[in-house]
């Protein structure tokens, strides 16, 4: 991006600046002549600074290029601050993905570290198992201090525990709310807080049907499988923790290949009350996927079930796959198996 002007709110004395001189930033850009770019990182900790952000596009819209970046939507959503509607493009940066790595992926690695940059490039384990260990305690500080809930800090301490346990289950707050020892509405309001700190993410159920009721609760799951490691306390991905790591795994790379491809995507789930499932129904256009996720190397007709369930739901096309850790591409009762490196090249290609 090659910004002229640098902006770093999260440096304590240029946060400072800032905050006890409101015309900073016009005063700085007053004494350039010439276009300029300008780059605001951590932008959430002066939401009052978009609202100078805002004149300055209105006054001068082509001289200056701003690139703001922030890492909670809550605290902007807290600080009533200026979205700037119909003066920006929205862009969300997810961990690394498969195809940024290339030749450098290791599937092991990922699963049980998860792929944040910092985290990526760390040689040591031990150093990224404490990294990530610190994470959840970072946020209890952060992000619940900074909602005023302090006095339930235990609460929302056992709820993320809980919810980590159970993310890609399909979610029940009133479960949560049971078992972290928590009213209702508070589990409803620590959600909220995961969601918009973009710590979770959620898979709508797919659509409904007179003909066969679905079960209408969304799944959800952590953005990083570090994240969740670290909240856990277990990097170790043994057998019985493989299937859910691999399938969080495929989850978080399809929203971050899209968003790193600036593609819109719908990514829903599907249920119904007898247990029929497909892991994750991928919506982008007018094309339709149904996705089951295997670590498998070898499938049988039997493991199709949810597909075919969901083949005779639809009833319209639709592709029917399955993304598994086998070598070769297949086709099995009409369903297409890909090794799921290529059925994500294939779904996003370069």
């Amino acid at each position: 991006m090659a910004p002229d002007i640098t902006i770093n709110l999260a440096h304590e004395p240029t946060f400072l600046e800032f905050l006890s001189n409101p015309s900073e930033l016009e005063q700085r850009l007053g004494a350039r002549r010439e276009a300029a770019t300008v780059f605001i990182d951590e932008v959430q900790r002066l939401p009052s600074l978009l609202n100078t952000v805002q004149v300055l596009l209105d006054r001068k819209p082509n001289l200056i290029r701003f690139y703001l970046t922030g890492s909670s939507a809550r605290k902007l959503k807290r600080g009533q601050a200026n979205l700037l509607p119909g003066r920006i493009h929205s862009y969300r940066l997810g961990p690394l993905t498969c195809a940024e790595l290339g030749e450098a992926f290791d599937l092991r690695k990922a699963l049980a570290f998860g792929t944040l940059p910092g985290i990526w490039t760390e040689e040591d384990d031990g150093t990224r198992e404490k990294t990530l260990r610190s994470y959840a305690a970072t946020y209890l500080k952060e992000e619940v201090q900074g909602e005023n809930l302090a006095r339930n800090l235990e609460g929302f301490a056992r709820f993320l525990r809980v919810a980590g346990e159970w993310s890609g289950e399909f979610l029940d707050l009133a479960k949560l709310a049971s078992t972290s020892q928590v009213p209702r509405q508070t589990a409803v309001r620590f959600f909220e807080v995961l969601e918009d700190c973009l710590i979770v993410r959620r898979a709508e159920p797919f659509g409904s049907s007179a003909r066969r009721r679905l079960v209408q609760h969304p799944r959800y799951c952590f953005f990083d499988g570090g994240v969740l490691n670290g909240l856990l306390g277990n990097f170790q991905v043994s057998a019985d923790r493989l299937g859910r790591a691999f399938e969080h795994f495929i989850f978080n790379q399809i929203h971050d290949l899209a968003a790193a491809k600036d593609e819109d995507i719908r990514l829903t789930t599907y249920r119904t009350e007898h247990g029929a499932e497909v892991d994750f129904i991928l919506e982008r256009g007018s094309e339709v996927w149904a996705i089951e996720i295997k670590v498998s190397r070898t499938l049988r007709s039997g493991d199709l079930a949810g597909l075919r369930s969901f083949r005779e739901f639809y009833g319209k096309r639709h592709r029917s796959w399955v993304l598994y850790l086998g070598d070769s591409r297949k086709m099995l009762d009409g369903v297409e198996l890909w090794p799921w490196r290529d059925g994500l090249r294939e779904l996003f290609p370069l």
